[in-house]
């Protein structure tokens, strides 16, 4: 009896601790702060006519929530709460709960990307949260698959992070580290069970993302897209930074296709390149419109020629911009925090935002820089967490561990796929990283005796 209550209290603690938060998150975010990207994604929301090339899946939750109540506070409202039930359940995965994670819960929901982020109109926070959750639920899995009844939450699992990857395209790398925990709980059944449930679970969570993708495209597009620009923008800043770290690298490709314009691009690189963001092309007109003029073959060719036979220098441009990302040499650069709402004059208008400067927004701002500069606002700190805890995670290997060190394996490699695809320093980027490595090193706190019991075979 005493043993279950000295249980007992504990547990009950980290929720309440957590609820608290959840409220306290709320109050600070509602009803939601909102940077450009944010406003236009509401913007083609509404419309239903698409703005961007990014995922329209984002757009198209927004809408769903702003159909229901107009603005953006019911979906701030959802999202949260989709982070937090998802904590709130981890204790219900191991035997006990120990006072290390009410503490440790208690510096979490502190935390800027707790407290702040959530309350930030951004795909990169709902990705996150999405994806906390899909593992999460995926854990539920794994300790009732031995009872057959896993398939309610496999069911969730799948729903979740198929909108996770709907919402980030390179979040199908969490699918597949999903589909290699599910092979693991198969492990019993013999190989040919860990292949079908691994590849069975990979193939039906991808094809329900692209339902869902093709579920959220805009009826209509604006007719100044250019098809393929995203793609076409990481070229451009491929070649530029490839050739502002290693002038005179010969632009071959370009050159046959416009003498002058890689001339110019040859010319004009180191002085016009920054490896904290691509945004720095556009800022010289003449520039802008040079890149942009050039054949897309041309600009394609140039970029496959570069990566075969110009490497160092390609990679020299994508470490440095990696760089940049994990550990933010200059945090003031990388939009390390959104307050208030920023966006195009005209939809904000349109949209019937309140831009406003508030008390609230600068009390907001002001708690946010006092970590800038900490290990609590990198990168690099919550990496090294997440792979600490999945190492031990492995080790240990009890009820419900491999999936949550599938999610800190995952959320690692999810970071790393940028080292061939950023294009900014922007901190939100790697979101998942942050709140991954929390959710797993709560995980831990929770149970930590359970190193101490024996690891089942």
């Amino acid at each position: 009896m005493g043993e279950s209550l000295r249980e007992t209290v504990p547990a009950k603690a980290y929720r309440w601790v957590l609820i608290a938060g959840l409220l306290l998150s709320l109050a600070a975010g509602l009803p939601g702060a909102m940077s450009v990207d944010s406003v236009i994604a509401l913007e083609e929301a509404r419309t239903r006519v698409r703005q961007t090339w990014a995922p329209a899946a984002f757009s198209w939750v927004l809408g769903r929530f702003d159909g229901l109540l107009a603005g953006t506070a019911l979906y701030v409202t959802a999202s949260s709460a989709l982070l937090f039930a998802a904590l709130l359940s981890l204790p219900t995965l191991r035997p006990r709960t120990s006072w290390a994670a009410v503490g440790l819960a208690l510096l979490v929901v502190l935390t800027p990307q707790v407290l702040i982020y959530q309350g930030i109109v951004w795909r990169d926070v709902l990705f996150g949260n999405l994806t906390i959750a899909g593992f999460v639920l995926l854990a539920r899995a794994e300790l009732r698959w031995a009872s057959g009844r896993p398939w309610l939450s496999l069911a969730g699992a799948a729903l979740c992070l198929a909108l996770a990857a709907a919402v980030r395209q390179n979040g199908v790398v969490l699918v597949v580290a999903a589909a290699v925990a599910l092979g693991w709980m198969a492990r019993a059944g013999g190989w040919r069970a860990v292949a079908g449930w691994s590849l069975g679970g990979l193939a039906a969570t991808v094809a329900l993302a692209l339902a869902i993708n093709a579920l959220a495209q805009p009826k209509q597009t604006e007719a100044h897209l250019r098809p393929g620009a995203e793609a076409l923008i990481l070229q451009h800043y491929d070649i530029v930074g490839a050739v502002a770290h290693q002038p005179g690298l010969p632009l071959t490709e370009i050159a046959r296709a416009d003498p002058t314009a890689a001339a110019r691009i040859t010319a004009q690189a180191p002085g016009i390149y920054s490896a904290a963001r691509v945004d720095t092309l556009d800022r010289d007109a003449d520039f802008r419109r040079t890149l942009w003029k050039l054949p897309d073959a041309a600009v394609s060719g140039q970029w496959r020629e570069l990566i075969a036979h110009h490497p160092g220098a390609y990679l020299a441009h994508r470490l440095e911009v990696f760089r940049w990302l994990i550990m933010a040499p200059d945090l003031g650069q990388c939009l390390p925090v959104q307050v208030g709402i920023t966006g195009p004059e005209e939809m904000v208008d349109e949209l019937e935002l309140d831009t406003a400067a508030h008390p609230k927004d600068a009390a907001l701002q002001a708690y946010a820089a006092r970590f800038y500069g900490t290990p609590v606002y990198s990168h690099l700190t919550f990496a090294v967490i997440a792979a600490v805890c999945a190492g031990l995670l492995l080790i240990r290997r009890q009820g419900a561990d491999v999936s949550i060190a599938a999610l800190l394996g995952g959320a690692l490699a999810f970071a790393a796929s940028f080292l061939v695809i950023s294009v900014a320093c922007d901190y939100r980027y790697l979101y998942l990283l942050d709140v991954a490595a929390m959710a797993g090193a709560l995980y831990l706190a929770l149970d930590p005796s359970g190193f101490l019991r024996r690891r089942p075979a």
